[in-house]
């Protein structure tokens, strides 16, 4: 497996990154008017409140876009695929693409969560066809 660096954590990004430990997709949700945000940050964009609680969502979304970087190299090989991840509510998540030929992802097709094991103890969500093994 290829050595990742890890992510960089903020008290903001703590409780989703401690999710991914424990395999489990955390996002923020307003305390005050119930809107669900990730990225993590401070305010509420809806309300501006700065009161939330992390709530797992499940694990499972659509290809909205995807990108498969060639320059500068980075070393993941020529098949390795980017997909922007549309979550329940609307929510999005980037993350690598695994398990398929880059020639056969297409918008909008359904995906499933997977949590990926790295060098040096760095776990980063990642996600696969539905269904796939």
């Amino acid at each position: 497996m290829n050595a990742r660096m890890t992510p960089a954590v903020s008290p903001d990004t703590e409780f989703f990154w401690n999710g991914v430990r424990e395999h489990r997709l955390l996002v923020q949700q307003c305390d005050d008017c119930g809107v669900r945000r990730h990225p993590p940050r401070p305010m509420c964009p809806q309300c501006r409140s700065l009161a939330w609680t992390a709530v797992e969502i499940p694990p499972h979304g659509t290809v909205y876009s995807f990108v498969m970087p060639k320059h500068p190299p980075l070393g993941f090989g020529d098949d390795h695929i980017v997909a922007l991840v549309e979550l329940e509510g609307g929510l999005r998540l980037v993350a690598d693409l695994t398990g398929i030929a880059p020639e056969s992802v297409t918008i909008g097709m359904p995906v499933e969560v997977t949590f990926v094991h790295y060098d040096d103890d760095v776990v980063l969500p990642g996600f696969r066809p539905a269904g796939a093994p």
